[in-house]
Parts: C-alpha cells; structure tokens; sequence
C-alpha cells in the first residue's frame, strides 16, 4: 500500500481497474487515506469522510484532511474517501466509490481497529449528497461475484450531511446529478446528524430541512442544526467560533447516540435513592465518567412514589456514573395559581455503579 509523507495510507477501492472506469489514472481510481487515532484514545468508530466540491472537484484540505485530524483527536478512525467526478463520471459512478470504500472498511475494520456495525459517512454539499444516497440505496449488498469485500454492507450506521444537497429537483440545479434521496428514506435509513447555515446561498438549508422531515416521516432518529452564519464550503468553520460548534455538537450526538462506546445500554427501575421528601416534578440524569459513553436520564412526579424507570434504548451503560438529581418543582398536582413552590432549582448528586443487568449500587 502506498505510504503518504504524512504517515497516512492511501488504499485503492479495487485491486483492479474500478468499475466503468474510462481510464487508469489518478482521477479514474477512487481510493481511501487512512487516518487511525492514537490506540490509547480510540473510541472503535469509524468515519468515512467524503469532500464536497460539486461533483468536479474534492476539497480534500478542508473538507478531508482537517476533518479527519479532528476526528482523530476524538478517537475516531476516518478515510477520506476519493471518489470519481464529473463530467467524466456521473454522481452514480461516485456512489459506486462511496458503496465500495464501506464496504473495503468494514472487511478490514479489524486491521484498523474499529467497530464495523459502528461505522459512519459525514459528506459535504456534493459529499453530502454521496452521503445520503449512500445511506438510502443499499442496492447489490451482499452479492459478491467471489469478493468477499462485496458481501458486506454497504450502508453506513449512521449518517452526517453537512450543508448536502438532498433533492437536485427540489434545489433547482444539476437534478440529474443530484438525484432525489429524501424520497428514498424510510424506517432502515441510518440515524442522521444534519448541518446547515441560514446564510448558504448555493445549497439552501431546505435542503436539510427536506430531509430532515423524511426522517421524521419514517421514525429514524435525527438531529438538525441549522446555524445563522457561515457561507457555503465552510467545512469545519475553524474562522468562526459560533458555527464551528457544529463539530462538537456531532460528537455529543455520536456519544449520545452510542456510536463511541462497545458498550450497550441497559435499562434500569429503581426506587428513589435521596433521603428526602419525593418532589414535585425532578430530574434524574446518569452521568458517566467515561466520556465516550451515552448520558440517560428521566423525569420524575411526585404521583410516582420514588419509583423510576429508563428503557434499555435510553439506558445508561454498565459502569460508574454521577448520579444527580434536579428538582424544578414541589408543586404536585400542578395548578393554574401561578405562585412558586422553588426559590431556584436544587441539585443533589452521588456516585452510582450501573451493573450489566442494570441494577444500581450506590456508592
């Protein structure tokens, strides 16, 4: 494999000449550089980083390579895919590229150190659409013609369109490039993290918004931040301290959602652990101490006589955690008198262990 002076590796998608290629050069042989985070810090997901650029050009600086350094500062493994563009190759051919280097990177996940049912694809603009489409199309999986890399998956775990088109028709521009992958979405399509600006006038933020709704139609979970500054192209947003927390936004997302952690969620009834009266309405949040691993929480009433539950899909992970309960109300019923019951939210906390069975041992 070639070795970059960075110390990164660039892989090629086929050992042969790529399908429908017109040729043998470097814009004609879609490839993957790998970029693998400290092994003390690494989190065992991994990101597939997908420039934008219209379908002509990749913006492979501040769209790749940045984004996987900054990954890699979180412990996530990224590649930075290089896929074919126009007008030599149609946006079909590019999602050829983006199905293949899921699948290369889930057959080699144990040489890279990552968890291949915890494997995401974070595009920009044209990246974002490659991104989409390769989350909504799972055509031909697992039909290898004797590769064992195209019996796997091709569809990412979870899904980051940063300022994407999602419907070239909609948007008015290059609807044949840009084809349709809101329409495609339905309850399998990954759990999806959107970004946009108010102030992109290239690709406008109902892009996401589209998209966004679909998911919604069809019960995945998402989140959409649309940020009120940043032109079209900003990548990471390094020059601009207010949208550039999109970035960590996605990995409270990620964490939350459980893409950084091997460990599962468990759910949890206990009975209220604090020496005091129940209160009106509360909450009751695990915090863990490993940073990687998902918050959980749940509201409390007073009608529930110290008893509380989480589901497992909302659990905490087995482990230790700061346990810490919030009371915002005394009152109990609630009524329309209007007078205070709190002079200002009262906070108590302590140290839980959380057993893989889920109970809780106060510590």
């Amino acid at each position: 494999m070639p070795q970059d002076n960075a110390g990164f590796r660039h892989i090629n998608l086929w050992d042969e000449v790529a399908p429908m290629a017109i040729g043998s050069g470097v814009h004609d042989t879609p490839s993957i550089s790998v970029h693998l985070p400290p092994k003390e810090i690494n989190t065992g997901c991994g990101i597939l980083v997908c420039p934008g650029g219209g379908y002509r050009i990749l913006a492979s600086d501040h769209e790749g390579l940045l984004v996987a350094n900054a990954l890699n500062e979180r412990g996530i493994a990224a590649f930075v895919l290089r896929y074919r563009v126009g007008p030599t190759y149609h946006s079909t051919v590019s999602l050829l590229d983006g199905q293949r280097a899921m699948r290369l990177i889930r057959h080699r996940s144990g040489e890279f150190g990552i968890d291949s049912r915890r494997l995401g694809m974070l595009g920009f603009s044209a990246g974002g659409h490659l991104t989409v489409a390769t989350g909504t199309t799972p055509i031909g999986d697992g039909v290898s013609d004797g590769d064992p890399v195209d019996e796997l998956s091709s569809v990412p775990n979870f899904l980051v369109p940063v300022y994407a088109v999602t419907n070239g028709e909609v948007r008015g521009r290059k609807a044949s490039e840009y084809l349709p992958a809101d329409t495609k979405v339905n309850e399998a399509t990954p759990p999806t993290f959107l970004v946009h600006t108010h102030e992109d006038e290239i690709v406008p933020p109902e892009q996401s918004i589209i998209f966004y709704n679909a998911l919604k139609a069809s019960n995945v979970p998402a989140e959409l931040h649309v940020f009120g500054s940043g032109e079209h192209g900003v990548g990471l947003a390094s020059g601009d301290p207010d949208t550039n927390q999109w970035f960590e936004l996605m990995l409270n997302w990620l964490r939350r959602s459980g893409f950084l952690t091997a460990k599962q969620r468990v759910g949890v009834t206990s009975t209220f652990a604090w020496e005091c009266e129940v209160p009106g309405m509360a909450w009751i949040t695990f915090l863990p101490y490993d940073r990687n691993a998902p918050l959980a929480r749940t509201r409390v009433w007073r009608n529930q006589e110290g008893q509380f539950s989480i589901v497992q899909s909302q659990g905490p992970v087995p482990g230790k955690h700061r346990m810490q309960l919030r009371v915002i109300s005394e009152k109990w019923p609630h009524d329309a008198d209007g007078d205070y019951s709190i002079e200002s939210e009262k906070t108590s906390e302590r140290d839980v262990m959380v057993s893989e069975n889920g109970t809780l041992d106060y510590l």
